[in-house]
């Protein structure tokens, strides 16, 4: 699922009070939709400060950008404005708390182009749009699972309806780790390399768990429980498993995979469940063990490489 495009009236009622935003008019042109731009194709982009060559969707202007247009000469200037209304624009921030120049006023009037101020610096303007509007048109998609932040690592416990996915949740909340998401979690690519999940407004902050019911993990735990957003790290994938089907698991490296997701690869671990296994540490160990990983230390190359050191000094 992708949003394709978002209204100016949407992105300013959104970020308003953040960005201390201000129409020049009466909220003129706020039905105007900002198309979604696709990076492969695009011949502009969705926001940056004045750029006429590569024309942004969104222009910023600031101090720099209208000291800019004041030493251009009356041609030059009347151009550059018909440029930056010539169509392509979505809408103009003047920012700074820069007063808007009357020409640009009376074009945005003409045009219909939404024309808004903040007094923020425009460099803050654009990196907040920028984000925004990045994860608002990210790609995205909803698995079947339990997103958690264990040891400050996005881990997804999956597994079949009644496998102990919420009751494995409930016990590392429990033990101070935090929910994100039960059973839908959203994920959206954000980057060619990342996966951000956060939860369902409808879902936020309750946990379902088969005899107790629907649980309100703020309100039992506090808000330190609970984690609007996290990148998605490492899959825990919940197995019920007899003994036999557990001897074929390498004892080495264990049962890790990767998992393909919007284009990312995901490392994944199959958990083998059954009675006497408390998942609650292994989960603790698997997440603890992954951040190793990620920072180049491998137990199981260091274990054969030590074994392989000790057979080689001890061989006759």
């Amino acid at each position: 699922m992708k949003v394709t495009d978002t209204s100016v009236g949407t992105l300013f009622d959104t970020l308003s009070d953040k960005l201390e935003l201000e129409w020049a008019g009466n909220r003129l042109g706020e039905n105007r939709e900002i198309q979604n731009i696709e990076p492969d194709n695009a011949k502009t982009s969705l926001v940056g400060h004045l750029n006429l060559i590569h024309p942004n969707r969104i222009q910023v202007l600031g101090a720099t950008e209208i000291q800019y247009l004041d030493r251009l000469n009356e041609n030059s200037r009347r151009d550059l404005v018909d440029q930056l209304f010539d169509g392509n624009t979505d809408l103009v921030i003047v920012g700074n708390g820069q007063a808007v120049p009357a020409d640009i006023h009376q074009r945005a009037e003409a045009s219909s182009i939404p024309l808004i101020t903040s007094p923020r610096p425009t460099a803050q303007l654009v990196n907040y749009l920028q984000y925004y509007l990045t994860n608002l048109f990210a790609e995205k998609i909803t698995l079947h699972g339990v997103f958690m932040e264990v040891f400050s690592l996005g881990l997804l416990l999956t597994g079949d309806p009644s496998v102990g996915k919420s009751e494995l949740a409930l016990e590392l909340v429990a033990r101070g780790h935090r929910l994100v998401a039960d059973d839908a979690p959203e994920f959206a690519r954000t980057s060619p390399d990342t996966l951000n999940g956060r939860c369902p407004e409808v879902l936020r902050d309750f946990l379902e768990v088969r005899g107790i019911g629907v649980l309100n993990v703020r309100a039992m735990f506090g808000d330190s429980a609970i984690k609007q957003s996290r990148n998605l790290r490492l899959i825990l994938r919940l197995v019920p498993m007899n003994e036999a089907q557990m001897h074929t698991i390498d004892r080495l490296h264990g049962a890790r995979s990767t998992q393909t997701i919007l284009g990312v690869e995901i490392p994944e671990i199959t958990l083998p469940v059954a009675p006497g296994r408390n998942l609650a540490v292994l989960a603790e160990a698997a997440a603890r063990n992954h951040t190793l990983l990620l920072k180049g230390f491998d137990s199981a190359q260091l274990f054969v490489e030590r074994q392989t050191r000790f057979m080689e000094n001890n061989t006759p």
